[in-house]
């Protein structure tokens, strides 16, 4: 076996994994159960995969304490189908979403809203170049839903808690879903494409409110209706089978480590780190508003540009890897996933450190 070079992974997705679980799913890709299969040729029909897809589903449950009232599902499509699945299932013929626009995938998913009926943006940040999240306003009560990304890859500002509201609550919990606690209650729909934070790209998690489904009036394609989704326990077509093998590896690892409360206690110390030497640090600026930092990814700048290159070269040397922001921000990014180790986190802060030497 060819050994690989270890490298601090900051990359905003695919995510990094534990090194525990890209053994086990190489493994299981040469021989799945001492089976003389590999998991990706058994058949998703048989009792080998149900098992894994009904332990995904209950690790799922039992990570986020996922009330009775909701049920867990593991689709393809990734968080970009479900801006629409969201709005298809919820909104009413007639009817009308809300949305809180705080950067890019808030807007994709207002794009989407608006092909289903009509989208209201009810906040936005938009006015400040998405710096924070919105607090202060009102949800109109006459809305089908209100709409919010509780965490922006691309921007680096986070939700701290979701807004009060007395309409049905939908999240886009792409890149920070499993990195703290969730009160699953207070959403009717949370939905989270796999490859941020949960495992390799090609499965999507829906946590669902069962009885918010069915009051639209509309004739729902198949694909796109969750109730047909929680008819057939996420089997209605072949799903995405070594994505939700994969995320129920990791699953495992993270319940093992003492679970979400653990891993909120571990992002946090990643985060305080960096964050205090980019604000210590005199030739970096954060370029969001320090109460709405994002602990899953971090967005920073120069404030001399000449030093991009020398900087690039200690963070090579580092053997630091994904850094480069956005291509429509620029800047840096250092996405702090759950896997990424306290000591990558100290080998970026001494090269930011050494760039002052």
């Amino acid at each position: 076996m060819i050994a690989m070079t270890h490298k601090h992974n900051f990359s905003a997705g695919p995510c990094i994994l534990p090194q525990s679980v890209f053994e086990k799913a190489a493994e299981a890709v040469r021989d799945f159960k001492g089976k003389g299969l590999s998991i990706l040729e058994i058949s998703h029909r048989s009792t080998d995969f149900v098992e894994v897809m009904e332990n995904a589903r209950s690790l799922v449950r039992r990570l986020l304490d996922v009330p009775a009232s909701h049920e867990v599902l593991f689709l393809q499509g990734g968080a970009s189908l479900g801006f629409h699945i969201a709005a298809l299932n919820f909104m009413k013929i007639n009817g009308k979403g809300g949305y809180v626009h705080t950067g890019t995938w808030a807007g994709k998913a207002i794009e989407e809203g608006r092909k289903v009926g009509e989208a209201v943006v009810v906040a936005s940040s938009e006015d400040d170049d998405f710096r924070y999240i919105p607090t202060d306003f009102e949800v109109p009560d006459d809305l089908d839903y209100l709409h919010i990304t509780t965490n922006n890859t691309i921007r680096g500002t986070q939700f701290k808690s979701p807004p009060r509201t007395s309409v049905p609550l939908i999240a886009d919990m792409s890149s920070d879903i499993f990195s703290k606690p969730v009160d699953v209650s207070k959403y009717d729909l949370i939905y989270a494409g796999a490859q941020k934070n949960l495992g390799p790209a090609g499965a999507t998690l829906y946590i669902v409110r069962k009885d918010a489904l069915g009051g639209t009036g509309r004739d729902l394609p198949s694909m796109l209706d969750l109730r047909k989704h929680i008819e057939k326990d996420s089997m209605y077509n072949t799903p995405p089978v070594f994505s939700v093998y994969v995320s129920m590896l990791n699953l495992e690892w993270l319940e093992a480590q003492g679970g979400v409360e653990e891993m909120e206690k571990r992002n946090r110390a990643k985060a305080d780190l960096l964050y205090s030497e980019l604000d210590a640090n005199d030739l970096f600026e954060g370029t969001v508003v320090v109460e709405d930092r994002s602990v899953m990814n971090a967005t920073f700048r120069l404030k001399d540009e000449s030093l991009a290159q020398r900087f690039g070269r200690l963070a090579e040397e580092a053997g630091i890897s994904g850094i480069k922001g956005h291509r429509s921000v620029g800047g840096y990014r250092a996405s702090m996933y759950n896997a990424l180790s306290l000591e990558s986190v100290e080998v970026l802060v001494g090269a930011m450190k050494a760039l002052r030497e």
